[in-house]
């Protein structure tokens, strides 16, 4: 193994549509490596500014026959996948999985594992942890146990824009003044920024021949969960803010209160929370024997709110917690139309000439939901929303990774981003609580006679005599909630034109 400089290695990434991992492939490339990603969904990955540095191919760890294809003339295979938020057996899922990528590694002559876990205490056996530090240690083991050196990095809290833990902390800090906390407030945390993450990330594929261990890495400051709201509130120019723990609430009372305060789902905040009832400190720090420390680095707790608040302030946020698909999300792809075979799909359609040009409409739909919402019957889309979140859904508060730009893969509230022709198509999928399956597409296109034409189509595939009852019980609605989004985003295109210059039927290049 290269300790410094040389040739670039050959490297694979798991989880690249992830958060972790969408940050650490251009890190990757930027270091000189050649990278792999292994994905279940290649298209998530195509508008990436890197995706056309990086080789990508389709798979699944839990399929030996796709990883072991995909481990092939391989150096270094990083592991950032989990199956967190899953279901009751997101455990076996998580040792399985592990398992085949460890063997395949073995088989490929792949000369290191890196896998990026948690932190865990220093007191507690490991059967007392909760589920997901306790699968997290156990995948860490098998990793080390496999044959192949591995190199086990095991970080608490990650702090970054985007981070699921960052958004719990920060919406809770932001929305309620006056708080009463779960008893995990007071537990102390060794958190550590997204930044010195990747860092430590890179440098490990070229650490030392020989190396078979964990790293625990995390920043300078130890805190308190408590310590950590009143940081960001004075980060973010908040007042001091009245935190009072309460012993009752359990870990999964609190991730119904995390569900209803944040934007972070229950079916993510629990295993969260679960986490946080533990001391998670590290016990050592040798890492830096082998990446030393920087002046200022690793950032300091406040040093790296600072930074994640600023880059959302900017707009710059490059993978967010939401860039995993959700839990028990759908993946079917669209059916075929009209020709489609495989039962019955209820469509929704809508088509309005539109006084504006095609490049002002776009503008309109690419920037459809967030702070801009969906242009129809706010109430209404609230509401689904909130039935969502009851449901143990992702909500409407996902938001948007970036105020104006989407890309493949993108979550876009309770949808994600299908399919986008730049300048004609959005195609939506549903990741709300649903008995079926959903898209909606929205369309900017130059009609026969020349003026712009706005279409909309909503596609529902029933599941069960549930899915149809479903679909005629919100029929009624459409008229108010699709064909007012189709209005409202032809006026919103037209005065939008207006404000850059008057009403043109015309696209940029004058046609």
């Amino acid at each position: 193994m290269q300790t410094s400089g040389g040739a670039g290695l050959r490297v694979l990434v798991t989880g690249a549509s992830g958060y972790i991992g969408g940050r650490l492939v251009p890190e990757l490339l930027g270091a000189g490596h050649r990278v792999r990603c292994l994905a279940r969904s290649p298209e998530k990955l195509r508008d990436h500014p890197w995706a056309g540095r990086a080789e990508v191919v389709r798979g699944d760890v839990t399929d030996a026959e796709s990883v072991g294809a995909a481990m092939r003339d391989v150096d270094v295979a990083y592991y950032l996948v989990h199956a967190l938020g899953t279901g009751s057996g997101f455990e076996e899922t998580d040792r399985r999985a592990a398992r085949v990528f460890s063997e395949a590694a073995r088989a490929a002559g792949v000369r290191r594992i890196v896998y990026l876990g948690g932190l865990t205490p220093a007191d507690k056996p490991e059967a007392e942890l909760s589920p997901h530090l306790r699968s997290r240690a156990e995948v860490g083991r098998i990793f080390l146990d496999s044959g192949v050196e591995s190199v086990v990095l095991r970080a608490a809290v990650i702090i970054g824009s985007g981070s699921a833990s960052f958004e719990m902390l920060r919406y809770l800090t932001e929305r309620l003044p006056v708080m009463v906390t779960p008893s995990w407030v007071r537990t102390r945390i060794q958190p550590i920024a997204v930044r010195d993450v990747l860092r430590y990330l890179v440098a490990a594929a070229r650490l030392p021949a020989g190396l078979n261990r964990t790293f625990d890495i995390g920043g300078p400051d130890v805190l308190t969960y408590r310590d950590m709201m009143r940081a960001y509130a004075t980060v973010a120019g908040l007042r001091r803010r009245l935190i009072v723990p309460v012993p009752l609430l359990t870990p999964r009372l609190s991730s119904y209160w995390v569900g209803l305060v944040t934007p972070v789902p229950h079916s993510i905040a629990r295993p969260l929370a679960e986490s946080l009832r533990h001391e998670v400190v590290c016990r050592e720090h040798d890492i830096a024997a082998y990446v030393p420390d920087l002046p200022g680095r690793p950032l300091s707790c406040a040093a790296a709110l600072r930074l994640a608040l600023c880059r959302i302030q900017e707009a710059q946020v490059i993978t967010r917690w939401s860039s995993a698909a959700a839990p028990g999300a759908p993946s079917d792809p669209l059916p075929t139309d009209p020709d489609w075979a495989g039962g019955s799909l209820y469509t929704d359609r809508r088509q309005l000439t539109v006084a504006a040009s095609p490049s002002a409409l776009w503008r309109v739909i690419e920037g459809i939901g967030g702070e801009n919402g969906w242009y129809s019957f706010p109430l209404a889309w609230a509401a689904r929303g909130w039935i969502d979140r009851l449901a143990g859904g992702v909500g409407l508060r996902r938001g948007r990774r970036d105020a104006a730009r989407l890309r493949v893969g993108d979550s876009l509230d309770f949808w994600r981003v299908e399919e986008i022709e730049p300048g004609r198509l959005l195609r939506l999928r549903a990741e709300m609580r649903l008995p079926g399956l959903a898209w909606l597409e929205m369309y900017a296109e130059r009609g026969d006679d020349g003026r712009t034409r706005y279409r909309q189509r909503a596609l529902f595939h029933p599941r069960g005599l549930l899915g149809h009852a479903y679909w005629w019980s919100v029929a009624p609605f459409h008229s108010v909630v699709f064909g007012g989004m189709a209005r409202n985003i032809a006026r919103t295109a037209v005065a939008t034109a207006k404000e850059r210059g008057g009403v043109d039927t015309r696209d940029a290049a004058g046609r």
